[in-house]
Parts: structure tokens; sequence; C-alpha cells
């Protein structure tokens, strides 16, 4: 058994004390000091993540429009130079591989994030899908760093180092850059990506450096951050983060056996309007299965939350299964994410959780739980 990989900054989540544990085939800081104080932090002013472990995949060529067209469930086409999309990959049978965010980051390029865990699997199907097209996938081996809160702009605006540069800029400044939206910055001497995105349902950017720059923008970054109220969090307060925003996790909401409409995903896919024969799309065109079970979110009463893999119950009958679940910090009451028959997923059905052998009363809601108000 390999140990697992490292990202550059390591020895400064080392140094500040942070717990660690294996995701994805990487040693990923958990926490710091309090999960609870890193989420809030994040809800109230910011909060410094290392994201480091996911892909970077860039795509090249003459023919990288029609790649990604066939390769990917989302069209290229309609994709503005640094604009930013949602988007998946999926298996021929419609199931989710990854979900990914593609980037046109260039006049030439576009950039693709994947999740750290899902490396090998997308790699191997863009290369699959590859042959035939006049296109190139370079695997990136650059840092990423996300700065999430509604201190976010004012913290990058302040850190010594990161400047404006109107040739990489793509039209946009801090000041007005769009959600879902990149631009390019000066960081010393060299080019750093800014996009205006993120997995907490707070305003925020995440950073891509190169890796020998990591650990000078971390440093510069918490260095003009502190005083406004950030602090380096890690995967747990992330979690809890994404999950009261309503946001899938791989492995947990997604995964080769569900198909995006099952996940509440199917505007993702947009098989009215592109009509790009993709890999997928035939599958999810011809499913007709009422029965499948879909994804809601539940809110329950109390201190005992329902965590992944909780029976859901209707009476005495279980009619699903928990993928995601906590107390939730911001609002004070259990959330989670579960699979239900359709029959019991309109919000305001009253049902139940197991846990641990006692039936604890829970409603489903529409997600996401939380959503910022500005």
């Amino acid at each position: 058994m390999t140990d697992p990989r490292t990202t550059p900054l390591h020895d400064r989540h080392v140094a500040l004390g942070a717990s660690f544990t294996d995701f994805g085939g990487w040693s990923m800081p958990v926490r710091y000091s309090s999960e609870l104080a890193e989420h809030h932090a994040v809800r109230t002013a910011a909060g410094l993540f290392d994201i480091s472990h996911m892909a970077l995949f860039g795509v090249a060529g003459p023919e990288r429009e029609a790649f990604l067209a066939y390769a990917l469930a989302f069209d290229p086409t309609a994709l503005k130079l640094s604009r930013a999309k949602y988007t998946m990959i999926l298996a021929p049978d419609g199931g989710i591989i990854d979900d990914l965010i593609v980037t046109r980051n260039a006049e030439d390029q576009f950039l693709i994030v994947a999740n750290a865990g899902n490396r090998d699997a997308v790699r191997t199907a863009l290369q699959e899908r590859l042959d035939g097209f006049e296109a190139m996938l370079i695997e990136l081996d650059d840092s990423l760093i996300a700065v999430q809160g509604p201190r976010a702009r004012e913290i990058l605006q302040q850190t010594a180092g990161l400047d404006h540069d109107d040739e990489l800029a793509l039209g946009h400044t801090l000041d007005t850059l769009p959600y879902y939206a990149a631009m390019g910055m000066r960081f010393g001497d060299s080019a750093v990506l800014i996009s205006r995105t993120g997995y907490t349902g707070e305003d925020g950017f995440e950073i891509s450096v190169d890796g020998d720059l990591a650990v000078r923008l971390w440093d510069a970054l918490l260095a003009a951050g502190e005083p406004l109220g950030l602090v380096p969090a890690g995967l747990a307060s992330r979690d809890t983060l994404r999950l009261e925003a309503g946001m899938p996790l791989y492995g947990h909401e997604l995964s080769r056996h569900v198909i995006p409409a099952q996940a509440g995903l199917g505007r993702v896919v947009p098989l009215s309007t592109k009509t790009a024969d993709f890999v997928g799309r035939s599958a999810l065109e011809s499913v007709v299965a009422t029965d499948a079970p879909v994804l809601v979110g539940l809110v329950s009463e109390g201190r005992r939350a329902g965590r992944e893999g909780y029976d859901v119950l209707d009476g005495d009958e279980r009619v699903g299964q928990i993928t995601s679940g906590a107390l939730s910090p911001t609002l004070g009451h259990p959330i989670a994410m579960a699979f239900v028959r359709p029959s019991v997923s309109e919000p305001g059905t009253d049902l139940f959780i197991d846990v641990r052998g006692t039936r604890i009363p829970a409603t489903v809601t529409a997600l996401p739980f939380y959503r910022r108000t500005k």
C-alpha cells in the first residue's frame, strides 16, 4: 500500500497544527483547531483551503471544442472566454464518472477541474474519447488554493504581491469578476488564474498557482486575511459547508450508479439544447424508470443527525437512505441529503430517520438548506 500524496503546502499545515486524513489518495488537513470555528469563520469572514489534491487538465488543439462536446455533457461553443461551467463526464450508460468545472481560460484552451478521487477515471475516459479528434489533453500540476467567505475579495485585494495585469485579466477586475468566471493576475513574476467559484455556499475564489509558488501565496493570503478574520480551514468544515449549501459530493450523492436527473442535476445536461452526441446522451434519453430514487433534503429537530447509510422510513417501511448528514453549525438543527422513492419526495412530506435504532422525525425540504443573502 502506497503512502498518500502530499501537496506543496503540507509542511505549512503541519506547522499550523492540522490533523490529517487520507482523501482520494492524498494526505489532507481535516481540521486545524475546531471544525465548528472554521465553519463559522467561512460564513462570517473567510476560510483558507488547500485544494491542491484536485485534478487539473488542460485541453487544446484545433478540435478542442468538438472533442469536449463529445466527451462531456455540455456545449463548449456556448462558453465565452473567461467563463466557467459546472458539468459532468458520463459513462455510456448515463452514470456519472465525475462532476467537473470547465473554464475557457484562453482563446485556444480550456481548463478542467476534476475531483481528486476520480483523477484516474477522468483521465482514462478523456484519453479514450480523444480518438479521432485533433486535440490534446495536458495534465497540469498547479496547486489550488481557495479563499471562501464574505470577505474573500477584500482579502485578495490586500494580498501583497497579487497584482492586476491588463494582459492577463481577460477584461475583468476583482471588483467586476462575475460568479463562475475567471481572470489572470500577477503574483510576483508569475501568472495565476483566479476563478470566482467554490464549494461552500459563500462567495469566494479558487486560485491556480505554480506549485513552486504555493507556499508564498498561502503565506501572503494568510497575512492579509488574518486581521479580517481569515482562518485556515480543513476538509471537515468544507464538508458541512457544502452540505448546508446542498452541493453534492462524489461518492455520496453522485456515482456511476446515479444519473444526473436523480440528483436534481438534469438541468446541467443540455438534452434539449445541445445537438452533439455526447457520451451517455442516448442512455439518458432512453431512461424511463419513474421509480428511480431521487435526491432530497431532510431536516429534523434535536441534536441527533442522520449520517451516511442510515435508513429513511415512511412509517415502518424503508423508502431511502441518507447520503450525507450533520448537525448544521449555521442552522442549529440536523440536516441530511438522501435518496428516497419519488412517491415521498415532495417538500413537506413527513418521514423518519433510523438513527441507530431510534426513529427520528424528519421532513423533506427543498435544497439548499442555506443560501447566502448577497
